[in-house]
């Protein structure tokens, strides 16, 4: 095989539709936008336009808030700290905010980190995080360990 045999399979490149090319390309003259109107004009978009009726996400009800100043944690679970930790990645004796940016084993910090007890952790660590879920808490004493949180807010 050379260079100028190459080929590529047959139908794996559909060419393009040229519209406006003359009544011999099957879309000329108008290029099948039908003949006047909004919509057969260039730079027209119309999204949830409905002709004058209500449009549909306004005729639904609101629902939720978002609260504007919420806080937004960086999640981490056990079972990655204990693995993070027999890879070596991490100290065992101590795993704080910094030390897990660090490791990469959290990609940035946002308004703290938060654990979470999914995974198993069997060695003793002490871990000092922002937040942390009641039953990391419990796991992490189980195993030996200490888990502090350092803001009370963030505790559930």
């Amino acid at each position: 095989m050379k260079l100028h045999e190459l080929r590529d399979n047959p139908g794996a490149a559909k060419k393009r539709m040229r519209v406006g090319r003359g009544p011999g390309s099957g879309k000329g003259k108008m290029g099948g936008r039908g003949i006047k109107g909004q919509k057969s004009r260039s730079g027209v978009s119309i999204n949830g336009y409905e002709g004058g009726q209500m449009p549909l996400y306004q005729r639904l009800p609101k629902r939720g808030f978002n609260k504007p100043n919420r806080k937004q944690f960086a999640v981490i679970n056990l079972g990655i700290i204990a693995k993070f930790i027999e890879a070596g990645k991490l100290d065992a004796s101590n795993v704080t905010e910094d030390t897990l940016l660090a490791s990469g084993a959290i990609r940035r910090k946002l308004d703290g980190v938060r654990v979470l007890a999914k995974g198993d952790i069997g060695t003793a660590v002490t871990i000092e995080v922002t937040g942390a879920s009641k039953s990391a808490i419990e796991a992490v004493e189980k195993a030996g360990g200490s888990l502090k949180v350092t803001s009370a807010q963030a505790a559930e």
